[in-house]
């Protein structure tokens, strides 16, 4: 196992060095001057070209992304063109929060969707196959800001019993939590019961219900595990979705997370603060599919053998 850990993370290092490159090559062909930018609209020529020079600007391309490279490895983001303070820190004082969003959405929509594609599954072409699968379909295909709307109408602006802005306490995390995992759910739930349903016509499960073995069990048992396995991607990618998606569901309930930073820089053209936060968001893929292999290898141990 050990062997099979290491052996996915060496392979992790192509994939990190060409996702710098990305990053760093996407953020310079964006049209605009950082450095007019960062000195304002009513600063001289000569107050701009002093700034290029102070941000490297100045430098060959090749040159910028081996410094830019050498802060990366120092833990250093850069500095933020509209607060003048590390990115490292307007990411930190953000990251959790995100973060939370992102567990409480994904908690509660893996037992939620995993629980509804088995319960389909085990009953195929049956009335809680088709409900199930109904409700599915509707998570899927409502917008997730038409959700949040109606959610902050009935639990806010009604009922009063819920916050619709802001990330105060726990109770901040519930609606956006709801918002952004329904679809998540949703997907879940039909991914669960397309491998449920063909892992029930194996030849092991037959031998097991021959065996008299009560009907949950069986799926439970022997069915449920190896249904996993294409679920565990799913859930995986979902994840990473949430952390890199949730721009709208934090615009629409004013969450201080990633998603409305990543907006607020996009808008303000704040080249170091973006460059960053797309730079994270594309190592929590690749941390998440380092720890998906990691989960097949358990669910599985053939594949580490292969």
């Amino acid at each position: 196992m050990l062997r099979y850990v290491v052996k996915r993370i060496l392979g992790m290092i192509p994939t990190l060095l060409l996702v710098t490159i990305f990053v760093f090559m996407f953020i310079h062909l964006i049209p605009g001057d950082a450095a007019r930018l960062s000195a304002g609209p009513e600063a001289s020529q000569q107050t701009v070209e002093t700034i290029r020079k102070q941000l490297g600007l100045d430098k060959p391309l090749l040159a910028q992304y081996g410094i830019w490279m050498n802060h990366l490895l120092h833990g250093n983001l850069g500095t933020s063109i509209q607060t003048k303070r590390p990115v490292i820190y307007e990411i930190g004082q953000r990251y959790w929060k995100t973060m939370s969003l992102a567990l409480a959405s994904l908690i509660w929509s893996t037992i939620v969707g995993v629980l509804l594609g088995v319960w389909s599954g085990r009953h195929r072409s049956h009335w809680q196959d088709y409900t199930g699968m109904t409700v599915a379909v509707s998570g899927i295909s409502l917008p997730s800001f038409w959700i949040g709307f109606i959610v902050i109408i009935i639990f806010s602006v009604n009922l009063k019993v819920l916050p619709a802005t802001g990330a105060d306490s726990w109770k901040s995390l519930i609606l956006p939590s709801f918002t952004l995992g329904a679809g998540i759910a949703a997907v879940l739930a039909r991914f669960t019961r397309s491998s449920i349903v063909e892992v029930l016509k194996e030849d092991y499960v037959r031998t097991a219900r021959a065996k008299g073995i009560k009907e949950k069990r069986v799926v439970w048992r022997h069915a449920f595990r190896n249904a996993l396995i294409p679920v565990v991607t799913v859930a995986g990618l979902q994840f990473g979705f949430l952390l890199g998606g949730s721009v709208i569901v934090e615009s629409v309930f004013a969450y201080p997370g990633l998603g409305s930073l990543l907006l607020d820089s996009i808008n303000t053209r704040d080249y170091p603060c973006v460059q960053a936060l797309i730079l994270i968001f594309s190592l929590h893929f690749i941390l998440i599919n380092l720890i998906v292999d990691i989960l097949y290898a358990v669910l599985n141990p053939e594949i580490q053998l292969s």
